[in-house]
């Protein structure tokens, strides 16, 4: 039979308390953890979708309304580019509007809006996780074309 020494008796119980205390701790970082890595996830996805975005919606704004068809005018040409460039961003979390303005001389200010909504990691969510707010993000890119001029851009 073999014998214990009290020091490996002490040992085995210190080793036991270090383990349960790991436990507890990692129990009180994990939602945190957690939390912050859905917030860098849906930066960086908002951070690509905007990128696709600015080519996307300036296309559109070039293609629908630099050189419209007979009779469109200016609203339904802001429909059409809200329409094109929700098509093209393929994504189930994002609302695509657009808006027009005259701004004299017979030049027309379209712009473009991409509002995005939070997830949890491809899945719909409530606004928050374990109480941390996650706010709804909105990028806009606006583009002035002369319709009567077709391929004249200002930025």
């Amino acid at each position: 039979m073999a014998v214990r020494t009290i020091a490996a008796v002490v040992g085995r119980r210190r080793e036991e308390r270090r383990a349960g205390q790991m436990t507890v701790e990692l129990m009180a970082v994990l939602p945190v953890a957690i939390a912050i890595a859905v917030i860098a996830v849906n930066a960086l996805t908002f951070f690509v979708d905007c990128a696709k975005f600015d080519r996307v919606a300036r296309s559109a704004v070039c293609v629908q309304a630099a050189s419209p068809g007979y009779g469109v005018q200016s609203p339904q040409s802001q429909a059409n580019i809200a329409a094109s460039v929700q098509e093209r961003m393929e994504g189930d979390f994002e609302q695509v509007s657009a808006e027009y303005e005259s701004i004299g001389g017979g030049l027309v200010r379209y712009v473009v809006t991409l509002d995005y909504t939070p997830n949890l990691f491809g899945m719909g969510m409530r606004d928050s996780v374990f109480g941390v707010m996650l706010p709804h993000l909105r990028h806009s890119t606006s583009l002035v074309i002369d319709p009567y001029k077709p391929g004249v851009f200002f930025e």
